[in-house]
């Protein structure tokens, strides 16, 4: 090895352990190792940027503007909901409920449709009595097998695509990578459907056990006549900044004043509302004028204005989240977002800790109490996955002629691919400029429906790659490997490659394992004389792949504070389907490919 070999393998080491250990973003641990080896000259500029002109890259974010045209129309959602009201067992739910939505995963980002499609599955287990963590987690899986039928299906098909035609090579066709899903699909549906709700545990949700403990956590005080802070503000009186109790609510008549600002005012005959660790309630009740309400009846529900100005949420705190490693009070939360924290749950327990001291980590499940435009200004946040069940949204209740247009115009761009008129870069382009003629969607609209830290992540990874081939790192990996894996047969070097590239995405990202992945697998396809569209294909599938951790991939994440989950239970029924998956997959391949 020369010493920019070494000097990168050590650099991407580095890289891996900065994703493993979440030390910061992950997409700014991968573009701080790529400006590391621009900076020491491993790369030139141009090789360094080269991932942003990537086109798969660009296809990824042309495609966030229309699956977000598309969702915003809540054409689709109110389908699959209507139908999936009248279906009465779990098997049932797997035909006319996980089929249809792995066919939409085909065409759509599966992380809207699990945001979407979260609350209405859970609630629809409580109408059923049965416990959603029986199904969260097939939710999430299925949209994972069904973005690996097509092209667009996932954005790791598509960097993979758009790394191909970088090194020469044509690239996937629309449903080329169909040969491996449709069959691990059809097989995973059935996997959902007869084994997975024996292996899952019944979990009861993180709001019912919230609603059965509610006097645990909220505490009423009633102002008296006596109170010396009578008509100041919350921060004069004292109340803003207490030690392990937050205001959430002020109850004044028949008005909900929520969330509670530092400069509300304090009335008398007020009902004040806290919540956090109300073991500490004797101390704030030795303040004159306030008074103990033993007796209150108040409920999680009646934290609920019933005239939509006040909204009971839970929100899933993403990879990407920028109040990951700060505290709730450090992150100014309240005042950020318009909403107050009511309790914080992590691995299937509340954290009995004050509200604003906790240190949120990705996949924490926030209970908020919010202002009635939360939902619109911040549906598409890098922070966190709004997951309630709620009304229909205003977006929803749009012109269903816009929405049936944006439909249209997505299925005509999937037919110009499939037959070969367009490419996948060209198809979305045009895509988006009818949206925006045909005023579907606005500039506003779409910058934020893409999400611009996955394509940080996506071309900081491409340059990352790039230094691995360059130095010959790539080179040097696949030989060895060869070395090692050639003499038990081809099949062995397909299993190794979808191993080594589902290993890395349960534990990092799927992008990353998928570019970091894939100059290695063309590299060791040069020198073993095969087709390397097989081996693309492995990496693909095997990116995508990841059902044994919450971590691996976002629509995991999603649902584990929502179903309950512990850790444990994603390897419990995650394995048995990556093995599956992996069976499938290679033997696919060897036959069609190697």
């Amino acid at each position: 090895m020369t010493i920019e070999m070494v000097f990168v393998l050590l650099i991407i080491i580095a890289m891996f352990v900065g994703l493993l250990f979440e030390v910061a973003r992950p997409d700014m641990v991968v573009f701080t190792a790529l400006g590391i080896l621009l900076l020491t000259g491993i790369l030139t500029p141009d090789e360094a940027l080269r991932g942003f002109s990537n086109e798969g890259m660009l296809t990824i974010a042309l495609l966030f503007i229309v699956a977000g045209a598309v969702q915003k129309s809540g054409i689709t959602d109110r389908l699959v909901s209507k139908w999936l009201q009248n279906t009465r067992s779990m098997t049932g739910v797997t035909g006319k409920f996980f089929a249809p939505l792995s066919l939409f995963s085909a065409f759509l980002n599966n992380t809207p449709i699990v945001v979407t499609f979260t609350p209405v599955l859970r609630k629809w287990c409580q109408d059923k009595g049965i416990a959603p963590s029986k199904l969260l987690i097939p939710l999430s899986y299925v949209t994972i097998l069904g973005g690996t039928i097509t092209l667009m299906g996932t954005s790791t098909n598509l960097v993979v695509h758009g790394m191909l035609k970088d090194y020469g090579f044509a690239g996937f066709s629309f449903l080329q990578l169909a040969i491996v899903g449709v069959p691990v699909t059809l097989i995973g549906l059935v996997y959902v459907t007869l084994i997975a709700p024996k292996i899952l545990p019944s979990y009861k949700s993180f709001q019912d056990k919230m609603r059965e403990n509610t006097r645990e956590y909220i505490a009423e005080l009633t102002v008296g006549n006596d109170f010396p802070y009578t008509n100041q503000s919350v921060a004069e009186a004292g109340l803003r900044d207490l030690e392990g109790l937050f205001l959430i609510e002020i109850l004044r008549d028949n008005e909900i004043i929520s969330p509670v600002s530092s400069h509300t005012v304090i009335r008398a005959n007020d009902r004040l509302i806290f919540t956090g660790l109300i073991s500490t309630i004797a101390d704030l009740e030795k303040m004159k004028g306030l008074y103990l309400e033993t007796g209150t009846d108040l409920k999680l529900e009646d934290l609920k204005n019933g005239d939509g100005q006040t909204q009971l949420l839970e929100a899933v705190v993403s990879h990407d989240s920028s109040l990951l490693h700060k505290t709730i009070k450090q992150s100014q939360f309240r005042s950020r977002y318009d909403a107050g924290v009511i309790a914080v749950h992590r691995n299937n327990e509340r954290i009995q800790s004050k509200i604003g001291d906790i240190v949120l980590k990705p996949g924490d499940t926030l209970l908020l109490l919010t202002g009635d435009h939360f939902i619109d200004n911040h549906q598409h946040s890098d922070d966190f996955y709004v997951i309630s069940s709620l009304g229909t949204p205003k977006k929803l209740n749009e012109d269903p002629v816009k929405g049936w247009f944006s439909i249209i115009v997505l299925i005509a761009m999937v037919m110009l691919v499939a037959v070969g008129l367009l490419s996948m870069f060209k198809a979305m382009l045009l895509a988006v400029l009818l949206l925006f003629i045909g005023r579907v969607v606005t500039p506003e609209e779409a910058k934020r429906y893409i999400q611009f830290h996955v394509l940080l992540l996506i071309a900081s990874a491409i340059g990352v790659g790039t230094a691995m081939t360059k130095t010959g790192l790539a080179d040097y990996i696949a030989q060895q490997t060869l070395n090692l894996v050639e003499p038990l047969g081809l099949v062995a070097i397909v299993v190794l490659v979808y191993l080594l590239t589902n290993l890395f995405t349960e534990l990092i990202t799927n992008a990353a394992a998928a570019v970091l992945m894939l100059p290695i697998a063309i590299e060791m396809a040069g020198q073993l004389n095969i087709d390397p569209i097989g081996l693309a294909v492995t990496v693909a599938i095997a990116a995508s792949a990841s059902f044994i951790t919450p971590i691996g991939y976002q629509t995991n994440l999603i649902v584990y504070g929502p179903g309950g989950y512990k850790f444990h239970d994603y390897i419990k029924v995650g394995l048995p389907l990556s093995i599956i998956v992996m069976i499938v997959t290679t033997t696919i391949i060897s036959q069609v490919w190697i």
